[in-house]
Formats: C-alpha cells, structure tokens, sequence
C-alpha cells in the first residue's frame, strides 16, 4: 500500500507496543529524528482517558491495572492519540499473552492471556483470480477474515507471503489470530528431495542434520540468500510485531530455503520474546522452537505427547472441482470428491473420527488447507472467486464448535 502526506521535519516516524499481560502494562515508544516532548492519550470503551507526558525516542510505560483483554471472541482495542509538536497520529494496542504453558492436564499448550487455547485454523496463501497477489479491494481483505470467523475458526496461517499492513489491521480489528510465515527465497531446490523423499520416509528425514550440504539441497547454498533471509526476518518483525493478531511466528515451511533453524529461532526470539516460534512447519524438524509442527496428508494420524506443543499445521486438502469453478488446467488435491454432499461428508469424517480424538493426546492447534482454492489446487473451503462455499457450511461450524467442546474437556482431564 503506498500513499502521500505532508509531515513536519520532526514527524512521528514510527511507534512500537511491548504489552505486559502480567504486571497490567504498556510500554510504548514513539520515535522521531530528533528527541522531542510527546503527549500521549489512551482512550477505549468505558475508562477515562489516561494522558502521559514524555520524550520521544524514550519509553513511556503506562499502567493499566484493570485491563480489557483482547481474544478472537471480544478484540478489543485501545486507542492511542499522539501529539509531538505540530504532528498528530492516531495508533492501537491490544493487552493480550500469547504463549505455550503447561495445561491441568500435564501437556503443552498454546495459551492465550494465560488460558488454554484451541487454536482453529486455515492455511490462507492469499491469491486473488483478478489480480493474483494483491487483493482487489479492501472489502475482499475483510471478507475473508468474516467468512472464516462465521464458520467458527479463530486463526489463519498466511502461508509464505506478507500481506499488505491494512490486512492485519483487520485481522486485530475482526479478531483472528495469525501464524506468520517468513517468505521462503533462496535458490532452486530438487523436488525429489525436498518434496518426495522426505514425504515417503518423514521419521527419518525429519532429523536430517543441519548442515551446509543441505543447505544446498534446500536452495540455501548462497552466502548471499541467507544474508538476504536475515535482514528480510529483522524487517518482517519489525513490521508486523506491533500487531496483537501475531500469535505465532513460522520461519520455514516444508525445509524451502531452511537453514540453520536453531540460529534462525534463537535470533527470532531476540527480536520478539512474546510469541511462540514454530522453528520448522513440517518436515526438517531439528527439535527447536516451540512447536512440533506436523503436516500430514497421507498417513495414518498419531499425536504422542510431547516437550513441545504439538500442532497439526497443515492436514486434509479435501480437493472438488466444483461445477462452473473449474481451473483450465488440471486441478489438484489430497484426494477428490465428486460432490458437496461427498466432500462435506469427508470433511466431517476427517476431523470428527482422525482429528478430534488426537486433541486428548496433546494436539492444541490446527491448520485446514485451504481457505480458498488457488489456481489449480481445488481443495479450499471456499472457490477461488469467494463466490461459493464447496462444503455445508453449518456443517464446518458444528465441526469446529464439536473439537472445541473437546479440546475444553481434554485440557481439564
């Protein structure tokens, strides 16, 4: 999104947020070129304002004792007036804790403002037929994050791409928690590597070691490309990490472009300590991070407790053509259906008899792929134009509400 206005010399250039859930605190820092006095006002529903004088390019810490959390269900919003000489800016936070903590009952979990949480979600790659890779408007933003709340998830794993600032805006405003993926570049990898060996024999190519010469096997061969991928991770936190929608960062997605996943974790955790790190989406998993991230389509589904929390981060792609949505070219997905009524019912049946009962076993969060078809992947919810949802959608709604229910009870065992 590019846009013009007219500043002062000194104007406000950027704001960061770090929220202390715990001690009931903001602390917020505002900078400009040149150190100057700010006045800062906080406001939001039922509260008097609270005013606070300071320097900029200093930390501000204001206390907020009785706090109005923000959650997928209530996101609420604190509103933040600026004024730094002649400039004025309007901004948000959230007071909100996402983490991973020992649940009642004795496994980790991803927990939001100290809570157990079932974290219900899509794989979204946000792909538009019309204009591929930005969105058309900023209604098609919103209505992607309404259509997935009305069918009862609470998260999106934006997969691989960086969407435009205004789409997490609406996210935070909406209400939706977001896995980031860092975009994944380097070189050209094998696919019969990358993709079919270590799908065919996953225990043991989870554990490759991590060294250069699988660097190069996964397109990270360049001094270059990974010097690239560090300062585009620095960028991206420094970016996004203000937003309370983040709720969990994901550095690499099936072993494209990974290296180092140890090193690429612990300098994620020193720029942002306040959210988990899924070290390795998939495949290429070197024990770290926070999360054992677990992409299956083709085999048997078997969650062991773990040190970590266990996440099914991608799963199902339930492909159907539907009639009149075709792509021109020859479509793909995790196995076809050849309704609606077909694809409900495998829908249902996957998370209902293979999902659901893994939840008692340790398995705290969820990513369906997909939210929409995209070019010739025909396994989303909805087709690519969003004109039609493909499954019963009350059914979907039912599914998430019955895996919460059970998640809920789980977590209390």
């Amino acid at each position: 999104t590019v846009w013009m206005e007219i500043v002062p010399v000194n104007y406000i250039e950027q704001i960061f947020y770090h929220t202390d859930y715990d001690q009931g605190l903001v602390h917020l820092k505002v900078l400009t070129q040149h150190s100057a006095p700010v006045e800062c006002v906080i406001s939001g529903k039922d509260m008097e304002p609270v005013c606070i004088n300071g320097m900029t390019n200093s930390e501000l810490i204001v206390s907020l004792p009785d706090f109005h959390p923000w959650t997928p269900e209530d996101p609420f919003l604190y509103l933040v007036s600026l004024k730094s000489g002649v400039d004025r800016v309007s901004s948000y936070f959230a007071m909100r804790k996402c983490d991973i903590q020992t649940a009642p009952d004795g496994t980790q979990r991803f927990f939001l403002n100290n809570k157990p949480y079932f974290q219900a979600g899509v794989l979204d790659q946000g792909y538009w037929p019309e204009s591929l890779y930005t969105a058309p408007t900023d209604e098609a933003l919103t209505a992607d994050i309404s259509r997935m709340k009305k069918l009862g998830f609470n998260m999106l794993r934006k997969h691989a791409k960086i969407e435009p600032e205004r789409w997490y805006y609406h996210c935070d405003k909406l209400g939706i928690i977001v896995w980031q993926d860092m975009v994944n570049g380097g070189g050209v990898y094998p696919m019969w590597y990358v993709t079919y060996l270590t799908n065919a024999l996953q225990p043991l190519m989870r554990r490759a070691p991590d060294g250069k010469l699988l660097w190069g096997f996964l397109g990270r061969g360049s001094a270059h490309s990974r010097e690239e991928y560090a300062r585009e991770l620095a960028d991206t936190v420094a970016a996004l990490g203000r937003h309370p929608c983040i709720g969990c960062w994901v550095p690499f997605n099936e072993g494209w472009g990974q290296f180092d996943a140890r090193k690429v974790t612990e300098t994620l955790r020193a720029l942002d300590p306040s959210r988990p790190v899924d070290e390795a989406s998939g495949w290429f998993d070197r024990g770290g991070g926070d999360v054992h991230s677990i992409h299956n389509y083709f085999y048997p589904l078997r969650i062991r407790p773990n040190v970590r929390t266990v996440a099914l981060s991608e799963y199902g792609g339930i492909a159907w053509p539907m009639p009149g949505h075709e792509p021109p070219r020859k479509t793909y997905g995790y196995g076809t259906a050849r309704s609606r009524a077909e694809l409900t019912e495998r829908y249902c049946d996957l998370q209902r008899k293979t999902v659901l009962p893994q939840l008692k076993k340790g398995l705290s969060a969820l990513v369906y792929t997909q939210l929409t078809d995209v070019e010739d992947e025909v396994n989303g919810l909805f087709t690519y134009d969003r004109t039609a949802i493909k499954p019963d959608a009350a059914a979907v709604r039912a599914v998430n509400e019955a895996l919460e229910a059970e998640f809920e009870k789980a977590v209390k065992a």
